[in-house]
């Protein structure tokens, strides 16, 4: 196709953008290259600022901008400049006739929508960043890309220049590339308004009940991964620049170590006192809270020593020296907190390939949890309850003692985040067995007790779902465990708390269930 093989000469370019980063710089390489520049009014001003010669789009359309910037590029002189095909003979003979002149460059992006509109402002205020004429701009030039060249990001503002000083004009691939940038710059804005929509309409409906219909992802790609689950699956990370972790050292990130990471730093923002949480395969196998972080690290990494090597920390607090240290004693894969003193970067620069991030100001809230099926997309609020001591019922003739109570609702906190069937022993404010992952629930607590050795004696359990049966108290309890917070809602729960009695251990219900698949 001789048409899209074309380089697109840029004589005339459109500007008009809400983000002005960079504006005045290409802008002055433009002019030097003999572009003529047209601009809207907030545009325009801006580049006069800059001492740069520049037109105003009403001066083409004749009108001034109306109903206060609503309207400012919505006119047929406008848009038959940009959608006209240069190779056709009958449409250029209508731009004659009319007197409009080709643009072959428009640069545009639009009103911060995401910026500025949150999940509870009020519509009218919302409605006033929906940029309409901004978006059909980028349409018009994106799907005229053989012919008009359509920028976005200022990010791209130096290949531009740089191809139009090397070659005159810009090539058929960076044409299509930036057009195709442009329609999914355009998807995301439109995904981000429906997701507000749907926001509304879910604050009208039952909690819990509100699901978006449809469901409209458009996210950017944030990161290339150096590879997926496996090295011979390729691997990316989408979500908004402000809500990737930040990486201080190391080597590139993968699949998994992202998810390792999400799961450490997640459970580690359960707690509130200094908590350090170490995760392997997405599941917890330490977690302590403490009251230093560097205690809180090195608990956890005592809980289960073997499975914490080569492991992924989560901490809930600003990484400091002392901590940094003790992390440089073993060999791990990731380190992420909420901030990384210097002092403990240059610690950790004697683990070259250790990956440091810094964790996000900003979480991914997206008000939905997603997994991908054979069958299509599995969507969900995500489960942040957190339960109080006066949330759960003691059903058991002994109620456990204050301590019992602390540790009991510090392990519930791990075991929200451990596979299912999951089962977490913990003493003191601190994990001795985890057990997760297993088929059956006395599996788990076999295993978890297994990993405890001795130290089960005096410990609590936490199970993140019912006992179907009672052989999973006569275990723990036969092990020294003392107390155990489940959901309850089993067949056969009487049976279950009878045991416990039997044992005198003392058991508290949550009436809600944990699991994590």
């Amino acid at each position: 196709m001789a048409e899209a093989e074309a380089t697109i000469k840029v004589r005339r370019a459109l500007l008009s953008v809400a983000d002005k980063t960079g504006l005045v710089e290409f802008a002055r390489g433009l002019h030097e290259r003999g572009v003529e520049l047209w601009a809207s009014g907030g545009t325009a001003r801006a580049l006069r600022a800059g001492g740069l010669p520049v037109r105003e789009l009403s001066e083409l359309t004749g009108f001034s901008e109306l109903l206060g910037g609503r309207v400012k590029t919505l006119h047929p002189k406008i848009h038959a400049a940009i959608l006209a095909k240069r190779d056709d003979p009958e449409q250029l003979r209508a731009l004659e006739a009319h007197g409009v002149e080709p643009f072959d460059l428009i640069v545009v992006n639009l009103y911060p929508f995401e910026a500025r509109v949150e999940r509870g402002t009020p519509p009218a205020e919302a409605m006033e960043w929906v940029d309409v004429g901004g978006e059909a701009l980028i349409r018009a030039a994106a799907k005229n890309f053989s012919a008009v060249g359509v920028v976005v990001d200022p990010h791209d503002y130096p290949i531009v220049l740089e191809e139009l000083k090397a070659q005159g004009g810009l090539s058929p691939a960076t044409a299509l590339q930036l057009a195709g940038k442009a329609f999914a710059y355009a998807a995301r804005y439109n995904a981000a308004i429906a997701r507000w929509f749907a926001a509304q309409r879910q604050a009208q409906e039952q909690e819990g009940q509100g699901l978006p219909d449809p469901l409209v992802l458009a996210e950017p790609l944030a990161l290339r991964l150096r590879y997926g689950e496996n090295p011979h699956q390729p691997g990316a990370l989408y979500g908004p620049p402000d809500v990737r972790p930040e990486p201080l050292q190391g080597k590139p990130l993968s699949f998994v170590n992202v998810l390792d990471a999400d799961a450490a730093l997640k459970c580690a923002l359960e707690f509130e006192r200094p908590t350090a949480v170490i995760v392997k395969h997405a599941t917890p196998c330490g977690v302590a809270s403490a009251g230093t972080l560097k205690e809180a690290f090195e608990r956890a990494f005592e809980a289960d020593a073997r499975a914490a090597f080569g492991g992924i920390v989560g901490l809930n607090a600003a990484l400091d020296a002392p901590t940094a240290a003790a992390i440089a004693a073993h060999f791990l894969e990731v380190v992420i907190a909420p901030d990384v003193e210097p002092e403990a970067l240059e610690i950790l620069k004697q683990r070259k390939n250790l990956r440091v991030l810094k964790a996000p100001a900003a979480r991914f809230d997206r008000d939905l949890e997603l997994r991908s099926t054979a069958f299509g997309l599995l969507a969900q609020p995500p489960s942040s309850r957190a339960l109080k001591e006066s949330d759960v019922e003691v059903v058991t003739k002994r109620a456990p003692t204050a301590q019992e109570l602390k540790d009991l609702l510090f392990a519930w906190r791990v075991a929200k985040w451990v596979k299912s069937n999951g089962v977490v022993l913990a003493k003191d404010e601190r994990t001795v067995g985890i057990g997760g992952g297993h088929v059956a629930r006395v599996d788990a607590v076999e295993f978890a007790l297994r990993k405890a050795g001795d130290r089960a004696r005096g410990s609590v359990l936490a199970s993140d779902a019912f006992f179907p049966f009672r052989d999973s108290v006569d275990l723990a309890a036969r092990a020294g465990v003392t107390a155990v917070i489940q959901p309850g809602g089993s067949v056969r729960d009487s049976e279950v708390i009878e045991a416990a009695d039997e044992h005198g251990l003392a058991m508290v219900l949550t009436r809600v269930r944990e699991f994590r698949h």
